[in-house]
This record gives structure tokens, C-alpha cells and sequence, in this order.
């Protein structure tokens, strides 16, 4: 997808305010992108606990049912066809689809279910009356962690990953595409395309419709 856990935070935060407000809160919230994308590139894992406090005080069910809403109007449009294709090539040979990203429960269980995945592995934010804290309710899933939970799933379900593909865009994803016999890197920044190419990994590139 051509989005990403701040995309969906901004848009859904930006939404639960007077219209009025947004223009003002979304130039603040610029700042701080600024902080997080540095923050990102020395640690996935260290970035995504500090990113999902943004949410701490909201109310759960709000966001939840408006992240379900945002997906038909938002969300949706940021699946690259590609990405279709390939996952019904996939399953018209009976793979098993599952997705693992570190982005939010809610967030993700609309799409899983668009695409008729099997299993979403993701993460949870805590809840304390009716609120979230901020904090998640395990490690943020990503770099070692993702692969970790990976070969986890694979033992409990019996699946070969030596057989398996994984798809990823990010050097957090090394770890999770070093854990199967099929990894393909997507729309790959440098550094990336650097390990892919030097470890013969595929290459792709795919983009939205215009």
C-alpha cells in the first residue's frame, strides 16, 4: 500500500476535530514529522512505540468506527492493483494469505478481509476506560520482532517457509524477507535495493492507478 501508520493517524485524528481546527493541528502535527521520520530511520521498533502515544486519550470506539469507515473512502484507494494481482495469483493456488504489518488491529481488519486474507498479524493499542493509553499490548512488530512472530505462526500452522513469499518496502522488513525461500521487494529506497540486489532477491515496482 502506498500509505503509512502516520498517513492513517493524520487522517483519522484530523477528522475527529472541528473542520475549522484541522488546518492549524495538521501544520503542528508537520513538525513532528519531521522528529519521526529521523526516528524511523534508526529503529522501526523504537518509532513505533514512541508514534502510537499520539493516540493516548482517544476515545476507542470513535476511531474505531471511523477507521471502518475511512477504509472504503481512504484506505482502499491506496492498494496498489499489483498487489491484487498478485494476491489472487496466490490464492487461485490455494496459498495461505497472511498479512503482517505493524500497523493497528482496527486499522488493518477491514483490508484483510477486502482481500479475504486468512490471518493478520499486527498490533493492539491498550485501552483503560474506554480510552487508549497509548502503549501497546506487545512489541511493536517489526525488524527481529517481525520475523520472530513470523517463524512462530509458521511452526503452529505447519507452513513451509522455504516454499513461502513474503513482500516488504522497508529495511525494517530485512529480517521477515531473510525468513523465506520467495522474497520480493517492493517500490525499494536505496539501502534496500542495495541488500535485494546483492542477495538476488526480486525486485518490483508497482504504483497506483492514475
Amino acid at each position: 500500500m502506498s500509505t503509512t501508520i502516520v498517513h492513517y493517524y493524520a487522517r483519522l485524528r484530523s477528522l475527529l476535530l472541528p473542520s475549522a481546527l484541522r488546518p492549524v493541528w495538521l501544520a503542528w502535527f508537520a513538525l513532528k514529522v519531521v522528529y519521526y521520520f529521523f526516528l524511523d530511520k534508526v529503529s522501526r521498533t523504537r518509532f513505533n512505540r514512541v508514534f502510537y502515544r499520539n493516540y493516548r486519550g482517544l476515545e476507542a470506539e470513535s476511531v474505531k468506527r471511523l477507521a471502518h469507515e475511512e477504509f472504503s473512502t481512504y484506505v482502499r484507494s491506496k492498494i496498489f492493483p499489483d498487489a491484487l494481482n498478485h494476491i489472487r495469483e496466490h490464492q487461485s493456488r490455494g496459498d495461505l494469505i497472511v498479512l503482517v504489518t505493524g500497523s493497528l488491529d482496527f486499522i488493518i481488519k477491514p483490508l484483510a478481509d477486502y482481500i479475504n486474507a486468512e490471518h493478520a498479524l499486527t498490533v493492539q493499542l491498550n485501552e483503560a476506560a474506554g480510552k487508549f493509553t497509548g502503549e501497546l499490548t506487545t512489541p511493536p512488530l517489526g525488524e527481529a520482532e517481525k520475523a520472530r512472530v513470523i517463524k512462530a505462526f509458521s511452526e503452529q500452522h505447519d507452513i513451509d517457509l522455504a516454499s513461502s513469499y513474503a513482500y516488504g518496502d522497508s529495511r525494517a522488513d530485512v529480517p521477515m524477507l531473510r525468513c523465506v525461500g520467495n522474497p520480493v521487494v517492493v517500490n525499494p529506497g536505496k539501502a534496500l535495493r542495495q541488500i535485494a540486489v546483492a542477495a538476488g532477491w526480486t525486485v518490483r515496482e508497482w504504483m497506483l492507478k492514475t
